[in-house]
């Protein structure tokens, strides 16, 4: 489903230190409607599971998607960059046709 960078699972792992969140918490990767391209992506941590929720787990970090953002995610490479270029989490995604030059966005 998703896979995680060696750099993204050592930012979620930081993250999750920082928040005190415990072993029930999960990445949760979504996409909704928005952006320069059409779709946009939403990452969160979450601990409550919901219905049609999709599991896997890469490098020992849990990721959910809902079922709609399964269908548009499913390959999906997960990194994190902290480069002079920007920072933050950034999405390498096989099934976009298109996306917008921040990389926040996509269409398919």
């Amino acid at each position: 489903m998703v896979t995680i960078t060696d750099k993204a699972k050592q930012r979620i792992e930081q993250i999750m230190q920082q928040e005190n969140y415990d072993h029930n918490y999960f990445v949760r990767v979504a996409v909704e409607s928005g952006g320069c391209s059409g779709l946009s992506y939403k990452l969160t941590f979450d601990n409550e599971e919901k219905k049609g929720d999709q599991f896997c787990e890469d490098k020992g970090i849990r990721v959910c998607l809902d079922i709609k953002s399964y269908l548009y995610l499913a390959g999906t490479e997960l990194d994190y960059s902290d480069g002079l270029n920007g920072k933050g989490f950034e999405f390498h995604n096989p099934n976009a046709s298109r996306t917008c030059a921040c990389g926040e966005s996509f269409s398919v």
